[in-house]
């Protein structure tokens, strides 16, 4: 089977993969560059990108904004005509500066969910930079198309389909993962349909990717069954050669069985898919961990009330401590068995 070549606007990818964005330092400007090298699109996650600045936990916003600029450059040296974006959380602290820091830095696309991006329109004003929501469902994707419409007179670049078996946050409610898992398929027909009411009326393509769950050949041929023109994968990205993350959080991929992948509720208030690590069972146990210092990183925490501090665990995590981390994942963590190449596993994929 072959794929056309995914166009958002003036920004074309060879191959409509789009690398999903992981935080905090999974998928950084090495990972993003080498996919946007082999013709599909990086995206760098903007959560928490300046940890490893020295000045991070004095001057986090500074931190995050310098580091943004320096991931974005490391992908564009190793890709200098690909398709690079961020993945910017809605929940975040600091949402706008991070998306207008980004917007500067040059990036071509900004993605962004885990929250209603409401005023991404506005901040991205005057810069090339085009955007694409996350949507889980029919109403989400009607509200929020209808009142960039109404708000901005404008619309989406494209959409990102985020479907049940996802990784991180999800953008459904915990008693309806599971029932979703087997019964998508018409909430992406039905958001395919909006989508086209508004690129009828803009009069422009808004391509649409769906995201969750896409680890095999089989599973791309599925999605572009249901019309979309293209997919997003990321936990197939995780064991590669070229992923930021430690070879530590590699291989707790590669030792992860399918089942290992539990939904947990996160910090900020909403369910999320991880591995059950060492940590994840004590937090189930009722164990709880103050943080060394709080970053006021969400919108949602209390700290007060919260078991941990999502951003300390998932630094553990991308620095190596996984027993001590909290290891997102998606819902076919697995599938794979051994470091790969990003090309190896674009070419698995696609071909």
């Amino acid at each position: 089977m072959s794929y056309d070549a995914l166009k958002i606007g003036d920004l074309c990818a060879k191959i409509p993969i789009v690398q999903g964005g992981m935080g905090i330092g999974i998928s950084l400007g090495n990972l993003a560059g080498a996919v946007a090298g082999e013709g599909g699109i990086g995206v760098i996650s903007a959560a928490q990108i300046g940890f490893r600045e020295s000045d991070f936990y004095e001057n986090t916003l500074k931190a995050n904004l310098r580091a943004i600029k320096k991931e974005l450059a490391k992908a564009r040296k190793i890709a200098p005509r690909g398709v690079i974006g961020f993945n910017i959380m809605v929940a975040c602290n600091h949402y706008k500066e991070l998306v207008i820091g980004a917007a500067k830095a040059g990036a071509d696309l900004i993605i962004s969910g885990a929250g209603v991006p409401t005023e991404l329109p506005e901040y991205v004003k005057g810069f090339k930079t085009k955007i694409a929501p996350i949507v889980s469902s029919e109403k989400s994707a009607k509200v929020l198309l209808k009142l960039w419409d109404k708000r901005y007179g404008t619309t989406a670049d494209m959409v990102v389909i985020e479907g049940p078996l996802a990784g991180g946050h999800l953008g459904f409610k915990p008693g309806e993962i599971t029932g979703k898992i087997n019964n998508f398929d018409e909430d992406v027909k039905g958001i395919i349909t909006i989508v086209k009411e508004y690129a009828e009326k803009y009069k422009k393509k808004i391509p649409v990717i769906l995201a969750g769950g896409i680890s095999e050949k089989k599973d791309v041929e599925k999605a572009f069954s249901l019309g979309v023109q293209g997919v997003q994968v990321a936990t197939r990205f995780v064991t590669t050669e070229e992923c930021d993350a430690d070879e530590k959080y590699k291989k707790s991929y590669i030792n992860a069985k399918e089942e290992d992948a539990i939904i947990v509720k996160s910090p900020v208030g909403m369910p999320g898919r991880a591995i059950n690590n060492l940590f994840m069972q004590k937090v189930g146990e009722g164990e709880k961990f103050t943080p060394k210092k709080c970053l006021a990183c969400m919108r949602q925490c209390n700290p007060a009330d919260v078991p941990y501090c999502i951003t300390e665990r998932l630094i553990n995590a991308a620095k190596g401590d996984v027993d001590n981390a909290l290891l997102f994942c998606g819902g076919r963590v697995g599938k794979e068995n051994k470091i790969r190449t990003v090309k190896e596993v674009i070419k698995e994929l696609m071909e």
